[in-house]
């Protein structure tokens, strides 16, 4: 049984977060420069308390990732955490790292007083969504893009 550990996202994660990131773009068959991967590695390690990182480890590995994003809304006085990016090493998945994660991202939204925590997958994410399905509410809306 894994000892699943979740922790803030450090700058001496990178090397272990590089991969994990890597594979998060893959399996949702998109890439982005190597600068933006830069700039999003230092915004979710350098104090901006728009954004954070956390990291799920196993006996000192890390094989999860989870990037929020807290925002302000119209619809409420006490901010909002968007669950921007979870990923879980493939060979990881089922030792409760992805619960973990989120878990953890309801805690510090929670500290934070926080009035919501939302965030997308695709439709044909099957497995995620038996596990989202355990932890939150799909509420039906339907995304738009430019």
């Amino acid at each position: 049984m894994a000892q699943v550990c979740v922790r803030a996202l450090a700058a001496a994660d990178k090397a272990a977060w590089l991969p994990l990131w890597a594979g998060y773009l893959t399996f949702y068959e998109t890439s982005v420069p190597a600068e933006v991967t830069e700039t999003t590695f230092a915004r979710l390690t350098g104090g901006d308390a728009a954004m954070f990182g956390l990291v799920a480890e196993d006996n000192g590995r890390v094989i999860g990732i989870a990037h929020a994003v807290v925002h302000s809304s119209t619809w409420a006085k006490a901010p909002y955490v968007y669950l921007n990016d979870l990923f879980v090493a493939p060979d990881a998945r089922g030792s409760g790292a992805g619960r973990a994660l989120i878990e953890a991202v309801y805690k510090r939204a929670d500290e934070m007083g926080a009035g919501r925590v939302y965030w997308l997958t695709h439709e044909t994410n099957a497995t995620a969504r038996r596990l989202y399905d355990t932890l939150a509410v799909n509420d039906g809306f339907v995304e738009y893009r430019r």
